[in-house]
């Protein structure tokens, strides 16, 4: 696979498979702006154009940027199914994975066996697997992420199991640390070799249901991750808000690789720069 990262938390994951490639996109922020917030540096260069499938964490403006939905075309968006039916009102192919509506504080029961395909059994609140092409599955898992609640779109929150034969990545999606997290590897039936983790937010201070870089840290070593890569940082700002105080939005990338060796030394840290990727 390779993982660009497009800057906050936008992420273009290409897999090869026996039938060609297959392009996700997660979070998908491709315009200058999100609302009021601002884009640093330049937009990024169009990688995410022939996507198969979105990934869409929940309805907040810097994850479901509508203009940016719309030119991935007819790309299927996988989320909630509460998510699914709002963007589905809005003329954009939402797909509910779930099956139910609440999906931003409903931690994982308990540990799945194997890699489960039907309902039933803990963890089954949250879907089952959906195919992407023949050899990359999706499975949505939890996601806390309810402290900003949004009065004119659903607030359901969920992150992001992508699967092949060889291998898993979870793309963690807007969330807090949540005691079932410990369950995402038996989910998957074998461990998470990938984590796209938030480390940080839009501002110099984050409010509930985010990451810190070392609460992310934390993270990765509860669910065994192999390779993280820090998202949700460095790229958007209130306006004025780019340099106060000064400097903060360079930092949360090496003080996440710095908390990785100190609490997940199991876990390897890889740091991109928007635009970069990373190939495993």
């Amino acid at each position: 696979m390779r993982v660009t990262w497009l800057g906050h938390a936008s992420v273009v994951l290409d897999v090869e498979t026996p039938d060609g490639d297959v392009r996700i996109v997660t979070d998908p922020l491709l315009r200058r702006h999100a609302g009021l917030l601002r884009r640093r540096g330049a937009r990024p260069a169009e990688t995410w154009r022939g996507a198969d499938a979105v990934l869409l964490s929940h309805l907040h403006h810097d994850h479901a940027e509508l203009g940016s939905l719309r030119l991935l075309g007819d790309a299927p968006i996988l989320t909630a199914p509460a998510n699914a039916r709002w963007l589905r009102s809005k003329g954009l192919a939402g797909v509910g994975l779930g099956t139910g509506t609440e999906h931003d504080e409903r931690p994982l029961a308990g540990p799945v066996p194997g890699r489960p395909r039907t309902p039933g059994g803990p963890g089954a609140e949250h879907g089952t697997w959906h195919d992407v092409g023949a050899h990359v599955r999706v499975h949505l898992t939890p996601a806390v992420h309810g402290h900003r609640p949004m009065p004119h779109r659903p607030n359901a929150a969920v992150g992001h199991l992508v699967q092949t034969d060889r291998w898993t990545l979870w793309a963690a999606g807007d969330t807090e640390a949540y005691p079932g997290m410990a369950h995402l590897p038996a989910l998957a039936g074998g461990g998470i070799d990938v984590a796209l983790v938030p480390v940080a937010g839009w501002g110099p201070r984050l409010s509930g249901g985010h990451l810190g870089p070392v609460e992310a840290a934390h993270v990765c070593a509860t669910v065994g991750a192999r390779v993280a890569i820090p998202v949700h940082w460095g790229t958007l700002h209130a306006p004025g808000g780019q340099n106060l105080p000064r400097g903060w939005m360079d930092h949360a990338g090496d003080a996440f690789a710095a908390a990785v060796r100190r609490w997940a030394p199991g876990t390897r840290a890889v740091v991109l720069a928007p635009g970069e990727s990373w190939e495993g």
